[in-house]
């Protein structure tokens, strides 16, 4: 019988295997969110909430996408929660005449912190989360069409600006 006929919820795998199949991916995309100095911050935050609400998910088949969900909120909390405090720094005039960066991979992900939110979010989830854009569309509660043109929109300001791809 399966876990249908019997009313009861199907099954799910120890969190544990959860966390050793999709934590890496889960990590690349919170430093594409976040910065990698706040990356496993926000990643624990984000296993916490998921391992509190695991027993409720229902469908085993999408506990990717939930994950990679509950990450991108972790991900705006922490946007949110950064932009209420201050930021001390040590001297405000060498601060004003920093020099540019220079183009480097450090410089395409300041580029990719700059663009849209959903845009951002559907990017990471495509690239980092190696999700489809089903799944992504899943993990941002919009439909597949929606993921998809976020993510042509993303690779195409990311064209014009760095010359990516």
């Amino acid at each position: 019988m399966t876990a249908r006929a019997t009313g009861r919820p199907p099954r799910l795998p120890p969190f544990e295997q959860v966390v050793e199949r999709h934590g890496p991916a889960l990590l690349r995309f919170c430093a594409a969110q976040v910065g990698p100095e706040r990356a496993e911050d926000c990643f624990q935050d984000a296993m916490l909430a998921a391992l509190r609400a695991y027993g409720e998910l229902r469908d085993p088949g999408s506990v990717r996408a939930w994950l990679f969900a509950i990450a991108a909120r972790k991900a705006i909390d922490a946007h949110r929660e950064r932009a209420r405090g201050a930021e001390p720094t040590e001297d405000v005039e060498q601060v004003a005449i920093a020099a540019p960066e220079a183009p480097s991979d450090g410089a395409l992900w300041a580029h990719v912190r700059g663009l849209p939110d959903k845009q951002r979010r559907a990017l990471s989830l495509r690239y980092l989360g190696d999700l489809t854009h089903r799944e992504i569309g899943d993990a941002m509660g919009t439909s597949e069409a929606a993921a998809r043109r976020n993510v042509f929109e993303a690779l195409a300001r990311l064209r014009r600006e760095v010359g990516v791809g």
